[in-house]
């Protein structure tokens, strides 16, 4: 048995060192690979963090590493200049000062008196100057901009140290002020365009704004020999407009003497050549200063800076009966010997449409009815063409579209589709109802129809130059297309000159020169499409010379408020005027002698007495109260055409003194059925308002707020309900 044991043990033992034997020994070369594999990872993890601070986030740490040892100064880049057709400046950057605060260059001890220096000097809170000279985390700070030349001289007095800075600034200057204000714009502090042009071409002005970067030491201070690097800031673009500044001035003028003797809302005016569509002149009264906005008032301002000419949409009224003339003409529904007849209305299916002459014109040809500005003919014509025809052209004058114009805001009028449009509406809509349009849309087709048939796109950027002296951008004045043909064309300026010479135009006779034009009296759309319940108005289009067109231009009233409410008193001689203006400064001289008078001072005379001194020398006085003339127009002195007219105002105070008559009731009549503008003129004849629901209505009357043969009191408003009837679903 003990032979037995101590042989399992030895066996043991073998088996101990027979296990040891097969367990594998790390050899040289395998201790060598492991390492090489330590290292490559090691070095692997060193490249990408190499790459990580190198490349993903090497602009950071660079821009950081610079920081701390340069400043960086931003160059103001010169806001490019807005000029007229002539060069003209209307608009430009002026040099002025930006005040600069480096907080880590401003002794601890001195930040105090910085502070309180500096909010005196600027005229800025102290509590906001320290806390900014005191920061940790700002290294520059643009204490104030626009700094003119004398506080500039007072900082630099002060002395304040290497922390303080004075940098150029640039300020928008508008030398003609008012002039051409809604269209120019203006910009806010920062030389960022705000509206008008600016706005809309603020990528070309703005420029390119450089830099001064510059060594500095460990306590933010320059470095005397330190590296200095300056990069020139770009310039903006300029605009050259086709304004004219001298077209602009007697526009504005004009304007401002219409809406101060109207006692108006608003005057628009526009002047446009009529073979290029180039915009010579365009604004609307009231304006504002663009060197001072009123930037408190934001609902007056965003008022006054409207460019109402390309905004606003208006029943034209008479003017669009020039183009119901041209399209009843190119289309040979219509000839010069084509006779119409009116007794004060026409029947069109059932109901009698008036003319504004209730006694009617009788029978007349084209070109009388034309001078009389007869409804009943327009009516008859636009019945003759048909929807799809007349709508064929009305479409090709550019109704219903935006005109192209660039202008910002532009609005596209309003043309009811024609499968909604009634033989009703129809006639409305040749005379000038039933359809709304923009003014710069009624200057461009009028143009089309005067200029020998083709039609262009209105503009007023003609080109934009770099600093560098660069085209950047041409206008082109390519004709958009042909509407009418030019012997069309011909017969449409030659009714429209014997408007002006024999008919309701004759007030914007010019001494030597052949006009051509139209008067007209319109509703008013306000700024969502509807019709608005107050006012009207009251326009003229004229265009010289006659027999072979240059310009045209168009003024519009807004609500006028004096006795005589006709687009030939009202707008007419304004238009006279800066056409009798434009023309000579143009190089346009007169073509014929004109028959003509100077007016005497009416002022102080009764109207009988003026009415008799004027026909005395073959003039008409106009007016509304037998009393003293205080204000007449054209003024005494200038020269007028025989046969025009003088208005005469009695008691003219710039204010409206009518008396508010004792309310009384009309009755409510039935406008089941109608459509917006029936229901709307059926009302206004009664001497009541309407408030349409929905805001924006569509087909016809389906309910209304007052029941048809109820009273209602004269001068109220009446909600009437708008849909399709409930059988057309």
């Amino acid at each position: 048995m003990d032979i037995r044991v101590v042989s399992k043990g030895k066996q043991h033992k073998s088996q101990n060192r027979a296990s040891n034997a097969a367990k594998p020994h790390w050899t040289m070369k395998q201790r060598i690979v492991s390492m090489l594999i330590l290292f490559a990872v090691a070095f692997v993890a060193l490249i990408g963090r190499i790459f990580y601070l190198q490349i993903l986030q090497g602009p950071e740490l660079q821009q950081k590493a610079l920081s701390q040892w340069t400043r960086t100064t931003a160059l103001t880049a010169a806001r490019g200049e807005i000029l007229d057709c002539n060069g003209k400046v209307l608009a430009t950057t002026g040099t002025v000062y930006k005040i600069l605060l480096w907080p880590r260059s401003i002794a601890d001890n001195d930040k105090e008196r910085v502070a309180r220096e500096l909010s005196e000097v600027l005229d800025l809170d102290y509590e906001t100057v320290l806390s900014r000279a005191k920061s940790e985390t700002l290294r520059e700070v643009v204490l104030k901009r626009q700094v003119d030349a004398a506080t500039k001289e007072k900082v630099e007095q002060l002395k304040l140290g290497s922390g303080v800075g004075i940098a150029n600034d640039s300020k928008r200057y508008y030398p003609y002020g008012t002039l051409l204000s809604q269209v120019i714009g203006f910009t806010n502090r920062d030389n960022e365009g705000q509206s008008g042009l600016e706005l809309t071409y603020d990528k070309y002005l703005a420029g390119n704004d450089g830099k001064l970067i510059s060594e500095i030491d460990s306590s933010g201070n320059v470095l005397l020999d330190g590296v200095t690097e300056y990069i020139q800031p770009e310039d903006g673009s300029k605009l050259i407009l086709t304004i004219d500044n001298v077209f602009q001035s007697y526009l504005e003028n004009a304007l401002e003497e219409a809406l101060s003797i109207n006692n108006a809302s608003n005057a628009q005016g526009i002047i446009m050549d009529v073979n290029t569509g180039a915009i010579k002149a365009i604004s609307t009264k009231p304006d504002y200063d663009p060197n001072d906005p009123p930037r408190s008032d934001l609902e007056l301002l965003a008022s006054l800076s409207k460019n109402r000419i390309v905004t606003d949409s208006y029943e034209p009224g008479s003017t669009f009966k020039i183009l119901t003339l041209a399209s009843a003409l190119d289309s040979g529904n219509a000839t010069l010997d084509s006779s119409f007849f009116c007794n004060g209305g026409y029947i069109v299916n059932g109901e009698r449409i008036k003319c504004w002459r209730h006694a009617g014109h009788g029978t007349q040809n084209l070109t009388v009815a034309t001078e009389n500005s007869c409804n009943c003919c327009f009516m008859n014509l636009a019945l003759r063409m048909g929807t799809e025809q007349f709508y064929d052209y009305l479409y090709a004058f550019g109704l219903g579209q935006t005109t192209g114009s660039g202008l910002i805001g532009e609005s596209a009028g309003i043309v009811t589709h024609q499968k909604y449009v009634t033989d009703n509406d129809l006639a409305r809509i040749g005379f000038g109802q039933s359809i709304a349009v923009t003014p710069i849309q009624l200057a461009t087709a009028v143009s089309a129809a005067v200029n020998g048939g083709e039609l262009h796109t209105p503009y007023i950027v003609d080109r934009i130059v770099s600093s560098s002296g660069e085209t950047v951008f041409s206008a082109d004045i390519t004709p958009v297309r042909r509407v009418i043909k030019s012997e069309t064309s011909a017969l449409v300026r030659q009714i429209l000159q014997s408007v002006v010479d024999n008919g309701t135009g004759r007030n914007a006779k010019i001494e030597g020169y052949f006009v051509g034009g139209k008067t007209g009296t319109a509703q008013k759309y306000d700024e969502h499409g509807n019709v608005s319940a107050g006012g009207y108005i009251c326009s003229f289009i004229g265009f010289a010379p006659a027999d072979d067109p240059k310009y045209v231009c168009l003024i519009l009233v807004d609500e006028p408020r004096v006795s005589s409410i006709f687009g030939s008193t009202v707008a007419a001689p304004f238009v006279r005027r800066v056409l009798s203006q434009i023309l000579p400064y143009s190089g346009i001289l007169p073509s014929h002698e004109s028959e003509t008078v100077t007016l005497p001072d009416l002022t102080g005379m009764t109207t009988e007495e003026a009415c008799a001194a004027l026909a005395e020398i073959g003039l008409e006085g106009i007016y509304e109260c037998e009393e003293a003339v205080t204000l007449q127009v054209p003024a005494a002195g200038q020269s007028v055409c025989v046969g025009s007219s003088v208005l005469l105002y009695t008691g003219y105070e710039g204010v409206n003194n009518e008396e508010e008559d004792e309310p009384y009731y009309v009755t409510m009549p039935n406008l089941m059925d109608m459509t917006v503008l029936q229901a709307h003129d059926t009302l206004e004849s009664m001497g009541l308002h309407m408030a349409s629901d929905p805001s924006d209505p569509f087909g016809v009357v389906i309910a209304q707020g007052v029941y048809a043969g109820e009273p209602v009191e004269y001068g109220s408003t009446v909600t009437i309900y708008f849909g399709y009837p409930k059988d057309d679903n």
